[in-house]
């Protein structure tokens, strides 16, 4: 059993972050060949583990430390990473980022055959976790190591019914001594085995099959303690697997963000600075805005942040409000500030900020001409002209941006936006560009993770906007060249291929790649905001088309929603874009539709669940993703539609593949949609 605890919760028997990183840097010095395979550092496509791996990276450059960063898509592309690490004989240390936390990792399945030398490190913020990976114990299980955020400590319950079902024999055999008494020790032996084989199989399912650790040498064990009086009776078995499947079957949530435990073990380290701060600031930024986390934890956080802000900056000028500014060339600081829920609004015009915010859409209804209207009025009312407010926002007029504020709080309540704006940060950057906020910073790289390439995308350029048919427009957006080629080169070099392989690096790892140079290079960034002001543009277009044609459709109390045409149906096909645009349906519509409890759901708390599926024209197939919206805006609900997949799909046997690691995203053959949404939608037992 190794779980490390937070630095607070630590002692001298319970090591924590900072003894953990030791023990890598002590592998690495005495392991014989010092390769750049030696460490290696699995990161999810998230904003989150891209920070993480990012701030993780600048340590070890500090200690000297070689490693290699290899970006995974899904289950199955680390499937296949595992079996190549299997040919990697000095490997020592592997590192997984927003990944592993529910899957059986001390299993043969997954790391379980690999040699003892190696330990495993699992940073992820989902939840639940496997708790084989967290308690278990035994030569695999101590090479496992996950890092915790002091949640563990709640799981004392679930701990006793884990050790219990795992170590305890059995007793179905009581029953039946009354009428086989004449039976022999064996065969009751062989009856025990038997029927801890039947739980193993039957505890597949709520556990998302997994494996027990030493089944073997187990049932040798059990077979010596039968006649012990430590056997448990069927009701404490029962209620030890009711306790199993009300902690896997809750449905998904998240604790706390990757980057964070970074920054904790960077803390502990004492090597934090400025960078390592914004990048935490970014993860926890990520985690919500994409609704992973609620206000409440967000705030928890973010407090903290505030106070590392004022420890490692000098006070920031006051007066300024939005205008912020760098006071030197070489001004890196952090600054805390209030973020208006207005998309991206100072790179954008004002009205483009608001029209495209999924805040101001839900209070207005912006998808309907009556919406419009109002945004307009508001601007009106404000003293804007329309105009002004299709200025660039750096073009505003001084006046006008300093009394923006102001004039919100005065009039926006008569149109319901009560909260309007969210305690946040923003970074200076020299003279090279204006200061960046957190929320802009994290658009950016979304938008870069999920389509920088493998996707065709027009941007606008700055300077054409109402220029006409021969003057105004965009340009096509492009990866840069030159980059992609230098990481593939080095891809191949690192892998040991030839020059005629791996020619073709997949469209997910330029993304990745393009998105973790951004983080240090702030060109790039500020070019990816165009692109992410793109993305919105077309999240925009097609919501207020679905809701328009009235494309929703109600299936039991879930709004489901399939798109089969239309201009951006490319870009819908990538699962955090299906996401963004769930999220903003969400969003618009929460102050629209009744909230309901879906059938299969374990709660009976009131959410809004919806269905979004999107064909993929090219594989013959639909992405489908399911989000659980919360009834009041900056809450969040656990998301219980990971099961409830895997449910329907064994119920009508559809072929699925779960493509990424977010279990609420499943790929589905086109001709098996129309039945599987109905079985979904109807519910059921799940054991």
């Amino acid at each position: 059993m190794v779980y490390l605890p937070p630095p607070h919760l630590a002692s001298a028997s319970r090591p924590s972050y900072g003894e953990a990183y030791a023990k890598i840097l002590a592998a690495h010095r005495r392991s014989p060949k010092t390769a750049a395979s030696s460490v290696i550092i699995l990161v999810a496509p998230d904003v989150d583990a891209l920070c993480a791996s990012k701030m993780l990276a600048d340590l070890f450059k500090q200690d000297d430390v070689m490693h290699r960063i290899i970006p995974v898509s899904g289950h199955a592309e680390l499937e296949r990473i595992r079996d190549e690490l299997t040919t990697y004989a000095d490997l020592h240390t592997l590192i997984m980022f927003n990944m592993g936390a529910i899957l059986d990792l001390p299993s043969a399945e997954w790391f379980g055959d690999f040699p003892t030398s190696l330990t495993v490190h699992v940073i992820d913020s989902s939840r639940p976790q496997n708790l084989s990976s967290v308690f278990g114990g035994g030569e695999n299980g101590d090479r496992i190591v996950i890092w915790d955020d002091g949640a563990v400590e709640g799981l004392q319950e679930e701990r006793k019914a884990w050790e219990v079902l795992t170590y305890a024999p059995d007793d179905d055999s009581e029953d039946e001594d009354s009428d086989f008494d004449s039976e022999e020790e064996v065969q009751e032996d062989d009856e025990d085995n038997e029927d801890e084989e039947d739980y193993e199989v039957g505890d597949g399912s709520p556990s998302r099959k997994r494996r027990s650790l030493g089944e073997g040498g187990r049932k040798q064990g059990k077979r010596r303690k039968v006649e012990q009086p430590n056997r448990i009776s069927r009701e404490e078995r029962a209620q030890h697997e009711a306790r199993l499947i009300k902690y896997y079957q809750s449905g998904t949530w998240h604790g706390q963000s990757a980057s964070g435990t970074m920054y904790i073990l960077a803390t502990v380290l004492e090597r934090v600075d400025n960078d390592l701060l914004w990048l935490a600031i970014l993860g926890l930024t990520y985690q919500y805005v994409t609704s992973r986390i609620s206000r409440e934890e967000y705030d928890k956080y973010q407090s903290i942040y505030h106070d590392e802000v004022a420890r490692l900056n000098p006070a920031p000028p006051a007066g300024l409000g939005d205008d912020f500014k760098s006071q030197n060339p070489d001004d890196h600081s952090v600054y805390a500030s209030e973020e208006l829920r207005f998309m991206m609004f100072r790179h954008w015009n004002l009205y483009d900020a608001m029209y495209h915010s999924s805040y101001v859409a839900s209070k207005l209804g912006i998808w309907r001409e009556r919406g419009r209207k109002r945004l307009t009025g508001l601007l009106a009312k404000m003293g804007f002209s329309i105009a002004e407010t299709q200025q660039p926002y750096p073009h505003m007029a001084k006046d006008l941006k300093l009394s923006l504020r102001q004039k919100l709080d005065q009039l926006a309540p008569e149109y319901g936006l009560v909260e309007l704006s969210y305690p946040s940060f923003m970074r200076c950057y020299g003279y090279r560009s204006q200061p960046l906020s957190a929320g802009d910073a994290v658009e950016a790289l979304s938008a870069l993770i999920d389509i920088a390439g493998g996707t065709r995308i027009e941007v606008e350029i700055e300077g054409t906007r109402n220029g006409g048919e021969w003057f105004g427009g965009g340009k096509v957006w492009e990866v840069l060249a030159n980059v992609v080629k230098a990481q593939m080169l080095a891809q191949a070099d690192a892998d040991g291929k030839e020059n005629g392989e791996g020619e073709e690096l997949q469209w997910w790892v330029r993304n990745f790649w393009s998105a973790y140079d951004a983080l240090s290079d702030i060109e790039r960034l500020r070019e990816a905001i165009s692109l992410s002001m793109a993305l919105h543009r077309a999240i925009i277009r097609q919501g207020s088309s679905i809701i328009d044609k009235q494309d929703i459709k109600t299936l039991r109390g879930h709004r489901v929603v399939v798109l089969t045409q239309g201009p951006d149906l490319p870009l819908f096909v990538h699962p955090g874009v299906l996401a963004r645009l769930a999220l903003w349906l969400v969003d618009a519509l929460r102050d629209r539709v009744e909230p309901t409890a879906p059938v299969y759901a374990r709660s009976r708390r009131k959410a809004l669940p919806f269905v979004l599926a999107c064909l993929n024209e090219k594989a013959g197939t639909y992405i489908v993703v399911g989000v659980t919206g919360a009834p009041d805006f900056d809450d969040v609900r656990k998301n219980e539609f990971g099961l409830a997949f895997l449910d329907a799909k064994e119920r009508c046997n559809a072929r699925t593949r779960h493509g990424t690691f977010d279990t609420s995203v499943l790929e589905i053959n086109k001709d098996d949609l129309k039945v599987f949404l109905q079985t979904l939608c109807e519910g059921g037992e799940r054991y």
